[in-house]
């Protein structure tokens, strides 16, 4: 394996860490945002940092890891073939809708629109725990 593809690779995994970093603690964040929804200042504060961890972290650490990802694929095609990469490929479409309605959900909260329970917020804030069980058994075990 060439040099530069395991250097893309450790690339790709660092992005990977940096999305889920964001993932993992978004809904929290929406959690601790309902929680205090009538005090003014805590929500304000809340909506800043939940814009940040989306801005700054998570929507470059996705495109990075997407890219990179992709990269990967392009020098190494074979990967398509095998079914393991298609389990994957398949969480992380998963993951990318979570990303999508975690940026839907923060807009409908800085509007005051709170159309999500604190519990359903603790609910959903399991989902990427469950697909990144489902990625690294179909990298590292490869069913």
């Amino acid at each position: 394996m060439p040099t530069s593809y395991l250097w893309i690779k450790a690339f790709h995994v660092i992005a990977v860490v940096a999305w889920f970093a964001g993932l993992f603690y978004i809904f929290r964040l929406f959690v601790y945002h309902v929680q205090r929804r009538d005090e003014p200042a805590v929500v304000a504060t809340l909506e800043i940092m939940e814009r940040r961890l989306m801005r700054a972290i998570m929507a470059p650490a996705m495109v990075a890891a997407i890219s990179l990802g992709a990269w990967m694929l392009t020098l190494q095609p074979a990967l398509l073939r095998m079914p393991w990469m298609h389990m994957k490929l398949g969480a992380i479409v998963l993951l990318l809708g979570y990303h999508g309605f975690a940026s839907i959900t923060r807009k409908r909260f800085a509007r005051g629109d709170y159309f999500l329970s604190e519990k359903a917020c603790r609910t959903i804030n399991e989902v990427p725990t469950i697909l990144l069980i489902v990625i690294v058994v179909a990298v590292i075990v490869r069913p």
